[in-house]
């Protein structure tokens, strides 16, 4: 009987160790591993890219005082852009301080470039602007970031061909009275150059040197021949500029396609030109592609 007790004691623990070895062998997850997920867009690589070329900052902080911002800083900080002159841009304390060169107008004295950020139907931007407190004002002449539509008409050739046009901002010395006002080639534009809408900022009195005025802007394209486009312009909050518009009339020239940075004077005639060296510093940029 013993030795019968002990059998029945071994068979039972092998019976057991085979059950747990089967059920071992066959056990299998709950689920099977998910793959990580890719972000919406496209790989990390495409997604950083579009993010560069669609919403961006730049603060200029982590540059060193007193150095050149070249034109490799500019490609990596905003993407693909063209036309940035390093030699007439520096870090000043935190700000990208751009000269304009004496008895020079256009790019010959100052920066003309644009950033391709990808095409959209309304984007917004915003920016600090001083000017050096010895800045002489000149005529005026065009600055700080924009947008361009299409063509992204400017330099004098109208868009009335409704293939594109440009949202931009200058600084103007009328008499003596120094203000902002907007600078606008579009569809129905009156005449060769960019409208200005009548419009200045401040209403009253002028700019004052050294300074720092925040600009915001907004642009929406416009659809078929409609009127339904926009164009805003904010100095310190106060409205510049803020009008239904007709950008263009060809829906395949319809879409904005560059941040402009013109800074520069001029006009092209003589008198626009200064005989001293100039500088405006700017901060805090800011794009944001809404559509």
């Amino acid at each position: 009987m013993q030795i019968k007790t002990r059998s029945h004691h071994y068979l039972a623990m092998l019976s057991l160790i085979l059950c747990i070895a089967v059920l071992s062998c066959s056990k299998q997850p709950l689920q099977e591993p998910v793959a990580e997920e890719q972000p919406i867009g496209g790989t990390p690589e495409e997604v950083e890219l579009n993010a560069i070329n669609s919403t961006f900052s730049e603060n200029w902080d982590s540059y060193t005082h007193g150095s050149q911002y070249t034109s490799a800083q500019a490609s990596a900080d905003f993407g693909n852009i063209s036309g940035w002159n390093q030699s007439r841009s520096m870090i000043s304390n935190g700000n990208l301080r751009v000269t304009l060169l004496p008895n020079a107008l256009s790019g010959a004295g100052g920066i003309v470039s644009n950033i391709d950020v990808s095409d959209g139907t309304a984007y917004e931007l915003d920016f600090d602007i001083r000017f050096h407190s010895q800045f002489d004002w000149s005529r005026g002449g065009k600055l700080g970031f924009g947008f361009a539509i299409g063509e992204g008409n400017a330099g004098g050739d109208p868009a009335w061909d409704g293939n594109g046009g440009t949202l931009r901002l200058m600084w103007y010395n009328n008499n003596g009275r120094v203000y902002f006002h907007p600078y606008v080639y579009h569809r129905d534009q009156v005449g060769q150059y960019g409208d200005n809408f009548g419009k200045s900022y401040p209403s009253s009195g002028s700019l004052v040197k050294g300074q720092t005025y925040h600009v915001h802007m907004y642009i929406k394209s416009n659809t078929g021949s409609s009127t339904n486009g926009r164009a805003q312009i904010l100095i310190d909050g106060t409205t510049l500029l803020d009008i239904p518009i007709r950008w263009t009339t060809n829906d395949a020239q319809r879409m904005i396609k560059n941040v402009t940075f013109h800074t520069f004077r001029g006009g092209s005639q003589d008198y626009w030109m200064s005989s001293t060296e100039g500088y405006i510093y700017y901060d805090n940029l800011s794009v944001h592609k809404i559509s």
